[in-house]
Order: C-alpha cells, then sequence, then structure tokens
C-alpha cells in the first residue's frame, strides 16, 4: 500500500517549496508530499490518487489561485473527500470565503500569509491529530 500523501496547492513556487521542505523536515518519510500549482491540478492528482488508492491524509490550500479560488477548491474537494481535513493558506481572502471554506468544506483551519513555518507545521500536527481522533 502506498505512503498517505499531505497535497499542497499555491500558485507560488517558492511557497511550495517552503512548505515541502518543512514537511519533509517534520515528517520524514511517514507522508509523501505533493504539490500542485493550481487547483486543476490538485484535481487531477486526487483522481489520480483515487485510482491507485493512495490515501490523502491532508489537503494545504492557497486561496487566491488562478482559475479556481481556495474556498471553492475545497468545497469541491469536500463533497468527493469528506473526511480528509483542508487547510487553507490566505493573505487575501475575505471573511466570506473564509466562512464558506469552514461551512461548506470543514475546513480544519486557516493560516494567514506571510507563513510563519513553525505556526504552519503545528497547524498541520493539530489538523492531521484531530483527524485521527474522528
Amino acid at each position: 500500500m502506498s505512503k498517505p500523501v499531505i497535497l499542497c496547492v499555491d500558485d507560488e513556487a517558492t511557497i511550495l517549496d517552503s512548505v515541502q521542505v518543512e514537511l519533509k523536515q517534520t515528517f520524514a518519510d511517514i507522508y509523501e508530499y505533493e504539490i500542485a500549482e493550481s487547483a486543476e491540478e490538485a484535481l487531477e492528482l486526487i483522481e489520480e490518487f483515487s485510482a491507485d488508492n493512495t490515501p490523502i491524509s491532508l489537503i494545504v490550500s492557497d486561496w487566491l489561485m488562478p482559475g479556481m479560488k481556495g474556498d471553492d477548491f475545497l468545497i469541491y474537494v469536500h463533497q468527493k473527500l469528506p473526511l480528509v481535513p483542508k487547510i487553507m493558506l490566505t493573505g487575501q481572502a475575505d471573511k466570506t470565503a473564509i466562512t464558506r471554506a469552514y461551512t461548506y468544506a470543514n475546513l480544519c483551519k486557516c493560516v494567514y500569509k506571510p507563513i510563519d513555518s513553525h505556526t504552519l507545521v503545528e497547524t498541520i500536527k493539530f489538523c492531521l491529530d484531530t483527524n485521527k481522533l474522528q
């Protein structure tokens, strides 16, 4: 069986790279770390994971991305993967978008940019631990 995946979605490659490094340093080889630079690319990866029976342990998504905003992406994903915890990153989302994500995507947490790596790692740990308790 494949290792579970943590999927990170952001249109800024530097953020994806730094998050991926933090995750690898924190969790080592417990998870696979996949990145996508758009919601559309992430949806393709999710379909591949589903076809391969690869479990997804967590999704971290930016809010402001071209094509599909993070709240819409997470709501769509929640319809397919309701038990997967979701974190939204944002520097610009308004309260309505954040509220929508909490309400319709069962958002675990919202993390504000600029991202403090310690805060992000602790948030990820919290969401993974909370999901294990359910």
